[in-house]
């Protein structure tokens, strides 16, 4: 009887999201006869003809503004709250807030929301630089772990609960602890364990799953930040959950947050014109997950096994998942993320990542010193899987270089913090060359993108180390953001 009462209870709360209330009312306005006098400029599909001819009309008409049926975002009551209030139900929340910049958003409302100035938060140092700039905003102090770390995939991984436990012995008045769920490569700690120790000493978590949107829909995944019982996470649906480019939301999960506040927060960050395309799209996208997710991830899921199959049988390459569920701070992976390692081709991962998208048309998420990533999503389907397989295949033949990249050794660096971010970023500067700047304070960004991981962040002491790692990705071909000097020449110092 129970089993029952359960499985039926199951089935009414999804029958609840077949509902669209945003995305349907969205359509339903759209198809009014209104005569619009308001923003935007376009007017529908009225005003902008190579843009119609581009997205189409429907797309068009469905760019609009806040209007008394379609609700606001600032202070949502009606459609929007609706949608928010099921978004919150999918990932089994207490609340949901729509973000229309993406997780960046996110991140700084939930740390803006915590923190006061001068307030500790305790965060691994592979944080993605949106992390940063919130501090910078906030004025919070920065107390990094260093993660464990793969020497031979030449990445960090997660945090240990050990090491949890000493940097919150050494800190008992940090307000928070703030994690990643997964890293970029998959990689989760035990989440739920940590946020027990933390809430046993009342100290808030925070979650940044940009990378974890859909976890709560497929039980051969890892355990979301909600499931888990963090405060709060930032999670971006338009990564791995279907939606829009963008697309992301806020959850809250701890009555004790003051939602209010962070709805204050998410206020002073937003636009007061969000775009109902992509709040319409994460309304598709939740119901698309709850409806239909479980069979688009087991389909993914399967994919991502049939690729590292495949690929594991080519010579000088190997990817890595779940066997770095035998490394420290690591207690789930997600199998989604192939970790391809290349090193034995003796070729960078940022020369694979421009062979496959230069002579193969196959476009990875990222490559690093060893390694390119490629996503398996609910959208990736068999044939593009076999072109990757059959693109490494050919790279594998082709002549490599003289240089063994198993000789370039990758350095773990765990930057010491002289002043917060915010007392740096906000200092009086000069520029100074690259090989000039040991032992002073860095007052500026620099990063490889993607992950987007800061190298260097304000207030940081630059070492020799430092130099080297960015000299060896400059030599690399690297990516590199955010510097002021953008041959990277020079780095911006505290005067």
């Amino acid at each position: 009887m129970l089993r029952y009462l359960e499985e039926n209870l199951d089935i009414l709360s999804t029958s609840e999201h077949e509902q669209i209330p945003l995305l349907q009312s969205l359509e339903e306005y759209c198809n009014k006869d209104v005569a619009s006098f308001d923003v935007p400029g376009h007017v529908k599909d009225q005003g902008v003809e190579i843009l119609n001819n581009y997205f189409g009309k429907k797309l068009m008409k469905m760019d609009i503004n806040s209007s008394p049926q379609m609700d606001n975002v600032s202070n949502p009551k009606g459609i929007i709250k609706e949608a928010e209030q099921l978004l919150a139900k999918a990932y089994k929340a207490n609340n949901a807030f729509f973000m229309t910049n993406g997780t960046t958003q996110g991140i700084h409302a939930m740390i803006l929301s915590v923190l006061n100035p001068g307030d500790k938060i305790i965060l691994p140092r592979n944080v993605h630089k949106s992390v940063i700039n919130a501090l910078i905003l906030s004025g919070g102090i920065p107390v990094y772990i260093q993660p464990e770390y793969d020497d031979e995939l030449g990445i960090s991984l997660n945090l240990s609960v050990e090491k949890i436990n000493k940097v919150l012995d050494e800190n008992n008045d940090a307000k928070a602890l703030f994690l990643l769920n997964p890293t970029y490569y998959g990689a989760c700690s035990d989440l739920k364990e940590i946020v027990k120790i933390c809430h046993d000493r009342n100290i808030l978590v925070l979650v940044d799953e940009a990378h974890g949107a859909h976890f709560p829909f497929y039980d051969e995944l890892p355990p979301s930040a909600m499931e888990c019982n963090a405060d709060m996470s930032a999670v971006s649906l338009h990564k791995t959950g279907g939606a829009l480019t963008q697309a992301s939301a806020l959850l809250v999960n701890n009555k004790n947050i003051d939602e209010k506040k962070v709805l204050q927060h998410i206020n002073m960050l937003q636009s007061t014109s969000a775009s109902y395309l992509l709040m319409a799209s994460l309304d598709g996208a939740r119901s698309n997950l709850m409806l239909n997710g479980e069979g688009q991830l087991s389909k993914a899921l399967n994919l991502a096994r049939y690729a590292k199959r495949k690929i594991n049988k080519i010579k000088g390459i190997k990817v890595i998942s779940n066997e770095l569920l035998e490394s420290e701070g690591v207690s789930f992976i997600d199998e989604t993320k192939l970790c391809i390692n290349v090193k034995e081709l003796n070729l960078t991962g940022f020369e694979v990542y421009d062979l496959l998208y230069k002579n193969f048309n196959v476009q990875v998420e990222l490559g690093d010193m060893y390694n390119i990533l490629a996503l398996i999503s609910i959208g990736t389907i068999k044939s593009d899987v076999d072109k990757l397989i059959k693109s490494l295949n050919i790279i594998s033949n082709m002549n490599s270089k003289n240089v063994l990249i198993n000789s370039i050794k990758i350095k773990q660096v765990l930057p010491r913090v002289k002043l917060s971010p915010r007392e740096a970023f906000y200092s009086k500067k000069e520029s100074k060359l690259l090989n000039n700047c040991i032992n002073k304070v860095c007052a500026e960004s620099i990063m490889a993108y993607p992950p987007g991981i800061p190298i260097i962040s304000p207030g940081e002491i630059i070492t020799e180390e430092i130099i080297d790692y960015i000299n060896l990705l400059k030599n690399s071909k690297a990516y590199l953001t955010d510097m002021n000097d953008k041959t990277l020449n020079t780095i911006l110092v505290v005067r």
